[in-house]
């Protein structure tokens, strides 16, 4: 396949419409070749089977791929892929599986679509995984998520403040989860003193140096940033739209209450689960429940000022079901 048909797919208004996994596994296989000519041009065609909505097609000609080059993670994860497609979830998970063992630290995310195929849930998303994700997607990442998708958790975590703190409320210490190219410390820059933020990608952290608004910024977990700060010491958490990357928010809810002093306010987005503490997708990121919000709140002495439906963005142009939550210290 010529450059130009791989931009073509790469620009296809379908990709553009969803979230980022879905561009992303196609740009990180197309990233990822084989090393073997003939495989190479193997997935080519394969990926033309692929935009034409031929599945059976596109795995046939993966599986011919990896006969010649059985070492390549990303060759069978996008065989998984195509298996998945068509219903062949049995073959879809031994590809994954086989993805998973080749690439252990699991960059390409073959373990969150094993997990989902098994009816598994796991308790977080791989950290190399969701970093190569926003390493890749950095570049392009405002553009598409605000134009595209109609992102807008920085601006409704912004109204939220002002409507349980009042307009005139200031924060002295801002700490920001997964902080991206910096959008919520610029919707909230009018009411804080100082941002600190962390994000797991180094091209996203690289992104949000650029507004200038961070009084210090760390390529790195979030929950070990947590652990790191004093205790009391900051005014404000916000996590606009990361805890969809996290199952598990036991230890986030922990070290952001530990941090916060008297009166501290922790405000976030996520993706809501109609029952259950939490669920991956099938858009591969996590949905929460109501409840293990409410449960994870009183188990950290958080007062519920806020805690209401809402979709912070949109996939394939329809609203996804989320929650706005602004929680606080005594």
């Amino acid at each position: 396949m010529c450059a130009a048909a791989r931009s073509e797919m790469l620009d296809d208004p379908r990709a553009r419409r969803s979230c980022p996994h879905m561009a992303f596994a196609l740009e990180t296989n197309l990233r990822h070749a084989s090393g073997h000519p003939l495989a190479d041009r193997r997935y080519d065609y394969a990926m033309a089977s692929r935009q034409d909505g031929d599945h059976v097609a596109c795995a046939d000609l993966l599986e011919q791929a990896l006969e010649l080059a059985p070492q390549w993670a990303a060759g069978w994860f996008a065989l998984g892929e195509s298996r998945e497609a068509t219903g062949d979830h049995e073959q879809a998970a031994i590809a994954f599986g086989r993805a998973l063992d080749l690439v252990p630290a699991d960059d390409l995310g073959a373990g969150l679509r094993l997990a989902r195929l098994r009816g598994a849930t796991p308790s977080t998303a791989p950290a190399d995984y969701v970093r190569a994700l926003f390493d890749q997607y950095a570049p392009k990442f405002d553009e598409h998520l605000v134009g595209a998708l109609d992102y807008r958790a920085p601006g409704l975590l912004r109204d939220a403040l002002r409507e349980t703190c009042g307009h005139d409320a200031r924060f002295a210490h801002a700490l920001d989860l997964g902080c991206g190219t910096g959008l919520a410390a610029v919707a909230l820059r009018d009411c804080v003193e100082q941002f600190s933020g962390v994000d797991l990608s180094p091209a996203m952290v690289e992104k949000a140096r650029q507004t200038r608004l961070y009084e210090s910024l760390r390529a790195g977990d979030l929950v070990e940033f947590l652990s790191r700060q004093p205790d009391a010491t900051a005014n404000l958490v916000i996590a606009a739209d990361v805890f969809v990357y996290m199952g598990d928010l036991g230890e986030a809810f922990r070290q952001s209450s530990r941090a916060l002093g008297p009166g501290g306010v922790f405000c976030f987005t996520m993706q809501a689960a109609d029952a259950g503490d939490f669920m991956l997708g099938e858009d591969l990121r996590f949905a929460h429940s109501e409840i293990y919000i409410r449960d994870l709140a009183r188990a950290q002495d958080l007062g519920v000022k806020v805690l209401r439906p809402q979709s912070t963005r949109k996939d394939r142009g329809h609203d996804v079901p989320g929650f706005l939550v602004v929680l606080a210290k005594p």
